[in-house]
This record gives C-alpha cells, structure tokens and sequence, in this order.
C-alpha cells in the first residue's frame, strides 16, 4: 500500500485548517483515514527495508538479520 502524494498533500491542507480554524467531523473523519493510511505505508515500507537487511559473517558469507522485538510492535 503506497500512499500518494495527492494524499500527502490532503494531509497537509487538512493540518493546516485544523490549526486556522477548526475542521468538520466529516474532515476530521478523513484527516485520521489519510493518517492512518499513511502510518500503514509507512510501517510497510520500514519492514521491507528490514526484512532485506544481511549481516556480513566472519567468513564473509550473508545472514538474514533476525528479528528480535516482539511481533505485537509491528501491527
């Protein structure tokens, strides 16, 4: 799920009515949808780069990195 740039930019407009004047419930409403989809992106794409890190052995051979945090972490 790759969030947009036309929906990064509603974010902006959105924050910046919010601390001019206020928003409606039905923006408020929107303003968490995009930011909830953005923190999903964002959470998606941080895990891909992880899961694709190697570690270097002493032989000189490449390791998947392994997880260590608990799974609840990354939900």
């Amino acid at each position: 799920m790759a969030i947009t740039k036309e929906q990064i930019d509603r974010i902006k407009v959105l924050s910046s009515k919010a601390r001019a004047e206020g928003l409606t419930s039905e923006e408020k409403a929107e303003q968490q949808q995009l930011r909830k989809e953005y923190v999903a992106s964002f959470r998606e794409n941080l895990t891909s780069q992880l899961d694709n890190i190697r570690i270097v052995d002493k032989d000189g051979s490449l390791q998947p990195a392994v997880k260590k945090c608990p799974n609840k972490l990354m939900q």
